[in-house]
């Protein structure tokens, strides 16, 4: 398990994979994240994130 931040913008700041995974999100994957991005603090907790939204398309 890697470093927690405070949130997705510092976690997207600091950690340029989980930039680049994010960037390659769908954009409503993205908008849901941005609504819970205090909950988003961890490469871990984004990708768990994503992958259940997309899970329920």
């Amino acid at each position: 398990m890697g470093p927690k931040y405070n949130g997705l913008y510092e976690l997207i700041e600091n950690d340029s994979e989980a930039d680049d995974y994010f960037d390659n999100l769908p954009d409503y994957v993205k908008e849901s994240i941005y609504e819970r991005e205090q909950n988003i603090n961890s490469f871990d907790s984004l990708r768990d994130y994503a992958a259940n939204l997309m899970r329920n398309e």
